[in-house]
């Protein structure tokens, strides 16, 4: 079955993987978090996905930036700081030998453990939840050239006043709804719009289209501040390319000359078709090129 940007090589040694859990390391087996945790009674809590490359984590300043301030916007304590969380990243990647390469990290904080199954904050009777998960995790090669073919649901991103869509919550339900629309439908990923009805950006990736040398994404009102989203922005200044923040149509999708998503799994992936409409035969030039940039810059962030 399609996974869209996320498709990836299965590796074997996934199956040995130690996860970290509130300072503490734990076969793949034996993993666990309680029943009554607020992550599984309620989604509540912040994440973040992070690469490792060249055996340092990218741009990991700025995904702990935006951890910590979604943590402060929701009222919670993560009980780390920056600082003590970063080595237990490095030192969970120790433990499991990733020093290099293909590794792919989820970072989970969730509330606490409640009293009770309810939502209130207050019946939450321990510190929050912590977890890191490393595992051997590569794209798969077709992922940057072949391109996608995304579908445009019915679901949309809503009002930061319903759920902000700022926030990399746990709560994720709208974003999987899309994403089974778009599989019933035979898509990859599914393409989503505002509540005007503009792009906004796909249920997992954001997306980007190039009309006559330029790029455009979304105003990025209605969608996650997106860290490797803000990277592709900052490659196109620095390399005299055209970018725009700005509404557009399906219409002007549908007439665009290729598309992209981002993310931070699998970097720059091309598009070829949305709802049906054929924009480019697998990776375009504008996406080649970006593609080069990226790497360049992944690699000198990481370097320094």
């Amino acid at each position: 079955m399609a996974k869209g940007s996320h498709e990836y090589i299965d590796d074997p040694r996934n199956a040995a993987i130690r996860i970290w859990i509130n300072g503490e390391l734990f076969a793949r087996e034996d993993a666990k978090v309680s029943v009554f945790d607020s992550g599984f009674i309620l989604g509540d809590g912040v994440w973040e996905g992070l690469r490792v490359h060249e055996g340092q984590i990218a741009f990991l300043d700025r995904h702990l930036d935006r951890l910590y301030e979604g943590a402060k916007a929701i009222d919670m304590e993560i009980g780390l700081t920056p600082e003590a969380l970063t080595q237990a990243l490095y030192d969970t990647l120790k433990a499991n030998e990733m020093s290099g390469d293909g590794v792919h990290i989820r970072l989970m904080v969730t509330r606490g453990i409640k009293a009770t199954p309810y939502q209130d904050p207050r019946v939450t009777i321990s510190p929050a939840t912590v977890v890191i998960i490393p595992e051997w995790k590569t794209p798969k090669p077709e992922t940057a050239t072949q391109g996608l073919n995304l579908f445009t649901v019915h679901v949309r991103r809503g009002y930061p006043d319903v759920q902000d869509p700022k926030l990399n919550s746990h709560s994720k339900l709208n974003c999987i709804t899309a994403c089974i629309q778009a599989a019933k439908a035979g898509a990859d990923e599914a393409l989503m719009l505002d509540p005007h009805g503009f792009v906004a950006t796909c249920n997992s990736t954001h997306f980007f289209i190039v009309r006559k040398g330029e790029v455009w994404t979304s105003s990025g009102d209605y969608c996650l501040d997106g860290i490797t989203r803000g990277v592709v922005i900052e490659i196109c200044k620095e390399a005299g390319i055209p970018v725009f923040e700005k509404n557009f149509s399906l219409t002007q999708v549908y007439g665009a000359d290729e598309a992209f998503v981002t993310g931070t799994f699998a970097g720059v992936a091309p598009v070829s078709t949305v709802d049906g409409r054929l924009l480019c035969e697998g990776r375009g030039p504008m996406v080649e090129r970006l593609q080069q940039l990226y790497l360049e810059k992944i690699t000198r962030e990481s370097a320094s």
